[in-house]
């Protein structure tokens, strides 16, 4: 990256929901030292080899520092959330579809892209979704998940200047 700030646009109920989402996954990984057999966190820490014994010790020593850094990566992007994500309980009140502009320095942007893409993983994990033949647009469980992938577009088109 290169020192320049992003804004990211979002309607605060976007936000609001995002912040939700986010402070999901943080529980998720903030309880998790190991996979502990739930898929999605192995998902979050794939095997760095084929072979099993070095996948087994390379996991060992690095799944623990990469749970960490998501825990932290999500608290980053909570932080940036905080002030946009502030809403009434009034499902009418019209700031709800107010925009408003987050902005990103490089370290943010860092762990926006991470957290979305790691939220889309858990997603991905807990409806099914191995590969694109798994999706189904039609599928209302899959919108969440659309949605994360169009910010996360965003934000990488953003950060190549492309946006």
């Amino acid at each position: 990256m290169n020192g320049r700030i992003i804004a990211l646009e979002l309607t605060r109920i976007e936000a609001a929901h995002l912040t939700g989402l986010v402070a999901q996954f943080a529980d998720l990984v903030d309880g998790a030292e190991t996979a502990d057999g739930d898929p999605a966190i192995e998902r979050l820490t794939p095997d760095a080899y084929e072979d099993a014994d070095a996948a087994r010790e390379f996991r060992e020593l690095t799944e623990s520092d990469l749970l960490d850094r998501r825990r932290d990566d999500a608290a980053a992007m909570l932080a940036t959330l905080e002030a946009a994500s502030d809403i009434s309980e009034d499902p009418d009140d019209p700031a709800l579809r107010e925009t408003v502009a987050i902005p990103l320095d490089d370290p943010a942007v860092a762990a926006w892209l991470r957290t979305l893409a790691a939220i889309r993983l858990v997603l991905a994990t807990r409806l099914g979704i191995d590969d694109i033949d798994d999706h189904d647009a039609d599928d209302p469980r899959f919108g969440i998940y659309d949605w994360l992938g169009y910010r996360l577009d965003g934000l990488v088109k953003a950060v190549d200047g492309s946006d």
